[in-house]
């Protein structure tokens, strides 16, 4: 079957006469001619403006500063909805209960319709804020598209917050309405939210109204005529604010354009990931990571939404490919980390070989591994392996999938449409087959149009515009390799860096990946009192072998970032969006104070931190 880069392809040919050898030609077309290439991304998928302008773009050597579709009207919920269909239900939902159940475009019109009419009673309207305090259900897509049809702005934390955390959030953009889920259910314990959103109302004064989404969470089943009235907002005007992590510092508030989100998903998901009308989407996610939002406008392009609500694990570990089964998932989208764990403990009584509805698997969070793809790849043999990398700040990726190309297991497949992808040294030169960092040396549609409550444009400029002049610089550590593609090594500030020879620390986590005795690891570059020291924290059921470790990773990676130390501990700590925190760790062994440099809240497992505050002591001590 044609892929939807194809037919892309043969649209530019037969509207524009534009005739493309390579990938890398349309690449560079896309980034050259942003004008041109945005426009077919509108008249390809037929995106519906409520006013249409001419003037796509106007650059700015201050990349915030850059016009997009200057004048022009669009609404997100009207795209949504111009998909009704009764041939195929918006949602596919799955709770820990095993309850399976179907949710048509009509039933998610309706409700979308009531929950709109219960905010213009609370007088909300154009740029209000409102938030959802909410766990992953259909009742929150519906609270979000009516949020969403009225113009106002939306964020949303997931219950696994703690209040601390959602306060950080929340206090920064001062909502007027909010929506929770009062109980909760995950890894099969019921969970309350009522005395938190107590303290919430309370904390934050702009709050006049909140409902409860659990006393409104039936759908209707029955088709009956809906007429929903969408406000159109300009191209510029927020969508959405997500924050940042906040592992190092107060959370971020990035605040995304309509228009940009719009224009840019449809591209991502049907052209990168080849996501059609007739396809059923899924990424597992909480409502207080970036990919929420993203897999959400998988109903732009018309497909059914498929949304898991609980532990991915509960009661075991192939509960989510029995949905997959179940609901007929044509992409599936989880963390890196699940899908190592997955290929080494394969769940009971499932096979793989009646999965062939799987188009595509998708992978970002962390880099999915060289051996974690093959194996993928040996299970589900029919199926395209995406590894997605990007991020909140963008709300996409910077490179992503390729349908068409050949997957080389360890690397990202290509530079995303649109994103003027480069790897640069720290002089600002541009190399290749050499490790540097993530840049963009042009504008790209989905960077934040701001950060809420940032005067002047500090912060922004602080966090993406400090280390290069006029240049995005994303923090990431990367080599651009001769295949076209990328291998991502982690955090550029987390990198290893000794005698002048610089290595990811995925590196490193890659080597011990394929040992049975690693749970999981961390490692951390310490430079202190003139002592220079590399220290592996190891997570297994069994002891350290630190001379095994040695030979392995001196032959492996490099002779000059063999561990000096090796410690084994309970567990490694990570961010309530997967990713494994390897900066505050870092500073707390270099002595700053744990309350500075890490909110526990921002933390899936926080209890993972005493470890490392206690063992700062015994350290401190060591490097003298």
């Amino acid at each position: 079957m044609k892929s939807i880069l194809s037919s892309y392809k043969e649209f530019l040919y037969s509207k524009n006469k534009l005739k493309f050898e390579s990938y890398n030609e349309l690449h560079s077309w896309s980034i050259n001619e942003p004008s041109f290439f945005w426009d077919s991304i509108v008249r390809f998928f037929k995106i519906e403006f409520d006013k249409y302008s001419n003037h796509i773009y106007k650059p700015n050597k201050n990349f915030i500063k850059t016009q997009w579709f200057n004048g022009s009207k669009i609404s997100y919920s009207k795209n949504v909805f111009k998909n009704d269909s009764l041939k195929t239900p918006a949602i596919k939902y799955q709770d820990e209960t095993g309850e399976y159940s179907e949710i048509s475009w009509n039933s998610l019109k309706i409700k979308t319709l009531e929950f709109q009419e219960i905010l213009i009673k609370n007088n909300i309207s154009v740029g209000d804020r409102v938030v959802g305090y909410c766990s992953n259900s259909p009742d929150v897509i519906a609270a979000f598209l009516a949020v969403n049809s009225l113009g106002a702005i939306w964020s949303s934390c997931s219950p696994d917050f703690g209040y601390d955390s959602v306060l950080d959030r929340f206090n920064q953009i001062q909502p007027k309405f909010l929506f929770y889920h009062s109980t909760y259910k995950y890894n099969g314990k019921k969970f309350s939210l009522d005395s938190k959103i107590l303290s919430l109302k309370k904390s934050i004064k702009s709050i006049s109204s909140v409902l409860d989404l659990n006393s409104k969470s039936k759908f209707e089943v029955e088709y009956r005529k809906v007429d929903l009235n969408f406000t159109p907002v300009d191209f510029d005007h927020p969508i959405w604010i997500l924050f940042s992590s906040g592992t190092t510092g107060k959370p971020k508030a990035i605040t995304h354009r309509t228009g940009g989100m719009i224009l840019e998903h449809y591209k991502a998901l049907s052209i990168h990931q080849n996501v059609s009308n007739r396809d059923t989407y899924f990424w597992f996610s909480t409502t207080g990571w970036m990919m929420w939002n993203y897999s959400l406008s998988c109903l732009l392009i018309g497909s059914s939404l498929c949304i898991y609500n609980g532990s991915p694990i509960y009661p075991d570990n192939g509960v989510l490919w029995r949905l997959a089964k179940k609901a007929k998932i044509n992409h599936f989208g989880h963390g890196a980390v699940f899908f190592k764990n997955f290929l080494s403990k394969l769940p009971d009584h499932i096979n793989f070989s009646h999965y062939s509805f799987l188009k595509t698997i998708g992978s970002t969070g962390s880099p999915l591994f060289k051996e974690t793809n093959i194996g993928l790849s040996k299970i589900f043999p029919n199926t395209h392996i995406i590894s997605l990398s990007g991020g909140t700040d963008v709300c996409t990726a910077f490179i992503g999938g390729n349908i068409n190309s050949k997957v080389f297991p360890g690397e990202i497949q290509c530079k995303m449409l649109g994103a003027a992808v480069e790897v640069w040294d720290n002089n600002g030169k541009k190399v290749k087959s050499k490790m540097g960092e993530l840049v963009l040396t042009k504008p790209f549609i989905s960077m934040p149009i701001f950060l809420w409550n940032d005067k002047g444009d500090i912060r922004y400029m602080d966090s993406y515009y400090s280390k290069f002049k006029n240049i995005w610089n994303h923090g990431d550590w990367v080599t651009e390799t001769n295949n076209g593609g990328f291998i991502v090594h982690g955090r550029s500030d987390s990198t290893l860096n000794r005698s002048g020879v610089r290595i990811g620390s995925s590196e490193i986590y890659s080597v011990l990946n394929n040992l049975k005795d690693v749970e999981d690891a961390l490692i951390i570059h310490i430079n202190k009192n003139n002592s220079d020291k590399l220290i592996l924290f190891i997570k297994s059921s069994s002891p350290i072998n630190s001379e095994q470790l040695k030979i392995l990773i001196r032959s492996k990676c490099s002779p000059r970032h063999v561990p000096d130390l090796f410690f084994k501990v309970p567990d490694i700590p990570y961010t309530l969006s997967g990713k494994k925190v390897e900066v505050p760790i870092k500073k707390i062994l270099m002595g700053k104070n744990p309350e500075n440099v890490v909110s526990k809240d921002s933390l899936r497992n926080p209890e993972s931190l005493n470890w490392f505050i206690d063992f700062y002591e015994y350290l401190s001590k060591s490097l003298v």
